[in-house]
């Protein structure tokens, strides 16, 4: 054999080797779970959350964020990305990674829409959260505040510690605690553990929390405080604003109707990232039984099968945060909306999730997409295990309210008759 060709034959079976070597294969993304696993593409797909397209226009010169104060620059935010100031929410517990800064006196504020999240702890940075259609959310973090400059923005990988932990399969998720805390921020007493969505018991929401415009009657764990002494616990009430300066936050509220929406919306986002990584590491395009489990999940919460009622009497929701939810509403030509409030027995008029127009839902594998509105065209046609809560004349307005603004819904679909109960 020619010494060149015995030179190149051994380099031939090296290069394969390592070819081998370097695929992925389904074994090896078993070991490699949730944002890990290179089928999803965590880190390497180009990100489409809606923070991450603002910041390429703004790198472009085509947006532009005012920045001569650290809440100018934080209300310039929420306006660029649509979030209403007065789903302003704050939280004294120390649960964020600036610990050091967050406390009974300097709590950190939450601000939200369907798709997008941002935290604020004054004197600290901006934190942003934003769902991508395909990847889930994507954790962004500024840089502090400095006059005339547009700070920063990084990816955070510090985040993903506790939002996508191996033990929760590594599936980016949102958090949501209820826990009392110490004067200086620290969890005392922890209510709810790891759950989250509309069914949790009022009682065991808001440990932490904030919480302005409840009923004096309505039950909750906000406004609170642990303090120990003698090694006895004694719960102290907070009223809101007495320890911190509102000034230092663009309004005067964490409305308690902000806080009920945004468990909803925290619980059905998670819903979804979850049941999309899943999908997606099927590598199916025919819907199976795995399939099916993940879309009967996802019909049920949709339809709010396992919500917890309102406490007698209901809730007002402060008109501000009303009206800045109900501008977003997609009306049918009867005017009806997914939107649109109850909040006498439960959160919503017509219980269907709007949050079936938000990116985490549209951004759903096709497959499961498909099965998720076949079984909840099935839920609304037949009450069953998943709608007998809902009268005949509410599953009518909410097949009439999809069928008329929901664009990929299967041919046919709300079409057949409905049975009464």
């Amino acid at each position: 054999m020619p010494a060149p060709l015995r030179i190149l034959l051994p380099l031939a079976a090296l290069l394969f080797l390592c070819a081998l070597s370097s695929a992925a294969t389904p074994a090896d993304a078993a070991d490699k779970p949730g944002i890990h696993d290179p089928r999803i593409g965590y880190h390497t797909a180009t990100p489409r959350d809606p923070f991450s397209l603002l910041l390429q226009q703004l790198r472009a010169g085509q947006r532009q964020l005012r920045t001569d104060s650290e809440q100018d620059l934080l209300e310039s935010l929420l306006e660029t990305l649509r979030i209403p100031a007065s789903s302003q929410m704050l939280v004294f517990s120390a649960t964020s990674f600036q610990t050091g800064l967050i406390s009974v006196r300097n709590p950190r504020a939450l601000y939200f829409n369907e798709d997008t999240y941002v935290g604020y702890v004054p004197g600290g940075r901006l934190e942003i959260v934003s769902v991508d259609p395909q990847i889930g959310s994507v954790f962004h973090l500024l840089d502090r505040w400095a006059p005339g400059q547009i700070p920063r923005s990084e990816r955070s990988e510090r985040c993903m510690n506790c939002h996508a932990p191996r033990k929760t399969g590594a599936i980016p998720l949102l958090l949501v605690e209820s826990m009392i805390p110490s004067p200086t921020g620290g969890g005392e007493k922890s209510y709810r553990g790891e759950v989250d969505g509309h069914s949790i018991p009022h009682p065991d929401r808001m440990g932490g929390w904030v919480v302005t415009g409840a009923p004096q009657d309505y039950p909750h764990q906000g406004n609170a405080i642990i303090k120990t002494a003698d090694r006895t616990s004694q719960r102290i009430p907070v009223e809101p604003g007495s320890l911190f300066d509102w000034n230092h936050y663009p309004v005067r509220t964490s409305d308690v109707l902000a806080h009920l929406l945004h468990e909803h919306q925290v619980g059905f986002i998670n819903r979804c990232t979850s049941a999309a990584y899943k999908a997606r590491t099927l590598g199916t395009q025919t819907p199976g039984p795995e399939t099916q489990r993940l879309a009967a999940d996802l019909v049920r919460y949709l339809l709010f099968t396992d919500e917890a009622p309102l406490p007698q009497g209901g809730v007002p929701g402060d008109p501000s945060f009303k009206a800045a939810f109900l501008s977003s509403r997609r009306p049918t030509k009867d005017g009806a909306s997914l939107k649109d409030l109850d909040l006498q027995t439960h959160l919503l008029r017509h219980r269907c999730s709007y949050m079936i127009y938000s990116q985490s839902f549209t951004g759903l594998p096709r497959p499961l997409k498909q099965t998720v509105y076949i079984l909840l065209d099935r839920a609304l046609r037949e009450p069953g295990r998943d709608s007998a809560h809902l009268p005949l004349a509410e599953r009518a307005a909410i097949r009439t309210i999809l069928r008329e603004t929901v664009t990929d819904l299967p041919q046919g679909w709300g079409t057949a008759p409905m049975a009464a109960r």
